[in-house]
């Protein structure tokens, strides 16, 4: 069980820039059966936070403030607004009294085609869909990544047990508040090497992605994992940023599979230790049988 550490009277935890951290104490009354305490405890935060390119405001995502500069650079690239790290040319953040507003110049050519997308998300954590017009601006957007067979990862069962034990150490944001997602980079020697948390799922990974594109991490050889079930745009946004192995500790979607099978992609979901289901690409799980399809019935 969590522990409250907050003294009295101690302000709202900022950094040193002023900008809020990613929890907060907050007093609370924990009962269990007929007994009460009245006590602190530590609570997710999530703000507006404003992404502008070249001073047009694009979108507003409810996020965790923490990791944002992650978060920008992995949102650009996910949304495929920018191809690399490198056509981010200049990134600010500032805080005020209703959000966060990150500042973006980004390489003309890539304005000039944002621009012509005409979409102006105002979301909600993970908001996959807000803002797109038509279903044909849907088709489009959900166009997969074309798959590259070359790099196409195989992963261990035994790996993905390794991460699973590892990833509880990876997580303070969740020990202290039991309320964020997290996406972690687990490399070929089955060592996690990132891990970034959010509120929102889709932000947790965007977070990772830009951390990877930032220091430079190859994403080929390793999988990512993370925390929550695998929708259409989490494959999508992995695919974008060439990961080719995706570990989920909760299940998929039909059109996330779809999706995973047409990029080449390994989706694993409900990742258990000694546990798990290939949804896609099986044949790249090591260190499971290939079984007989059984006969099933449907209800």
């Amino acid at each position: 069980m969590r522990k409250s550490k907050w003294e009295p009277g101690a302000p709202v935890p900022r950094d040193e820039l002023g900008r809020p951290t990613a929890c907060a104490w907050r007093e609370v009354v924990r009962s269990h059966n007929c007994t009460a305490t009245r006590e602190y405890d530590e609570v997710i935060e999530e703000v507006p936070v404003a992404l502008v390119y070249n001073r047009i405001s694009h979108a507003v995502m409810m996020a965790s403030p923490a990791d944002l500069e992650d978060f920008a650079l992995g949102f650009s690239l996910g949304e495929g607004i920018v191809e690399q790290a490198r056509d981010v040319h200049e990134l600010e953040i500032r805080a005020g009294a209703q959000g966060v507003v990150i500042d973006m110049v980004i390489a003309a050519r890539h304005f000039a085609a944002l621009k012509q997308r005409k979409r102006n998300l105002a979301g909600r954590t993970g908001c996959g869909l807000c803002g797109l017009d038509s279903l044909a601006t849907f088709a489009t957007h959900a166009t997969p990544a074309a798959p590259c067979a070359t790099r196409a990862t195989r992963v261990s069962v035994a790996a993905i047990d390794h991460a699973l034990h590892q990833l509880p150490h990876w997580q303070p944001l969740y020990e202290r508040t039991g309320a964020s997602h997290g996406a972690a980079w687990v490399d070929p020697e089955a060592q996690i090497r990132c891990v970034r948390e959010d509120v929102g799922r889709h932000n947790a990974l965007d977070k990772l992605v830009g951390a990877l594109a930032r220091t430079g991490e190859q994403t080929n050889g390793g999988f990512a994992l993370i925390t929550s079930r695998a929708s259409y745009e989490m494959v999508q946004k992995a695919a974008h940023a060439g990961i080719t192995a995706l570990v989920a500790l909760s299940a998929p979607t039909v059109f996330a599979i779809q999706q995973a099978e047409a990029t080449g992609m390994l989706l694993v979901g409900f990742a258990r230790t000694g546990a798990r289901v290939a949804y896609s690409h099986a044949e790249r799980l090591d260190g499971v049988p290939t079984p007989a399809l059984a006969p099933y019935a449907i209800m």
